[in-house]
């Protein structure tokens, strides 16, 4: 054991099932070579490792055949300051258009601005405020709380009744000073661009199924560290490590 990192020799025959594991299961989540490397560097050293996760994903034929060429979009965005707590601020999107299992056909895409932290929840269109802020209610208002200002590039009417009826499901007459921004600083887009990645490496030949990946997904992207922070969200949110392939196979 080296830093609490355990370390093998570089031609170790457990090589090539850690770099399977790391990167190519529901967890790993065929991630690029950096963050598939500082997933396993979180708990592996051999001399070499980086080199050899390197390789691997760039053969990776999934990875070859599901994922597009990244390009950025055109124009600068304008980064917004962010706020001091976790969940103090959230940015909101959805992913529409998506094939009909289970009466979902849309993703709403809810990411806390200081974390990083995302959850992935399925909404079937077309879908109102109203509907929407159900959803938020059950899924992330339970678990954070009521965040004070939301990123989106909705329209102002949406959001101003977004947050009515969570005024309204809360029992309050009371109308809060609440804030939102009608633009995005991209932070949203690029864990939507994450998430489409990972949902086509998993769901080959069976598009219906995207619903069914979408706790792993989560788990993946809030699991994996950020290319940004080098944090992982879970690690901001908790304070700790998350569990790792490694020591729950201990």
């Amino acid at each position: 054991m080296f830093k609490g990192r355990v370390v093998i020799p570089k031609k170790s025959a457990f090589i090539p099932g850690l770099l399977h594991e790391y990167h190519d299961s529901m967890m790993g989540g065929h991630a690029g070579k950096l963050k598939t490397y500082l997933r396993l560097a979180g708990d592996w050293f051999w001399e070499s490792m980086r080199k050899d996760v390197g390789l691997y994903v760039q053969k990776c034929k999934t990875c070859q055949q599901q994922k597009a060429l990244q390009q950025s979009p055109a124009g600068l965005l304008q980064p917004l300051p962010l706020p001091d707590l976790v969940w103090e601020e959230v940015s909101l999107d959805f992913i529409d258009g998506l094939p009909s299992p289970k009466g979902y056909n849309s993703i709403l895409v809810v990411v806390d601005r200081l974390s990083n932290y995302a959850h992935f929840l399925g909404l079937r269109h077309p879908y109102s405020a109203v509907t929407v802020a159900g959803v938020f209610v059950k899924e992330i208002v339970r678990l954070h709380g009521f965040p004070s200002a939301i990123v989106s590039d909705r329209d102002r009417i949406f959001l101003s009744n977004f947050w009515s009826e969570l005024f309204r499901l809360q029992g309050t007459v009371l109308k809060k000073s609440t804030a939102y921004h009608p633009q995005t600083d991209g932070q949203t887009e690029n864990v939507n661009k994450g998430l489409e990645t990972y949902l086509r490496c998993f769901i080959q030949g069976k598009p219906k199924n995207w619903a069914e990946w979408l706790p792993w997904a989560e788990f993946s992207y809030n699991t994996a560290p950020h290319l940004s922070t080098k944090f992982r969200p879970f690690q901001v949110v908790y304070g700790r490590e998350p569990p790792s392939l490694y020591r729950l196979g201990r």
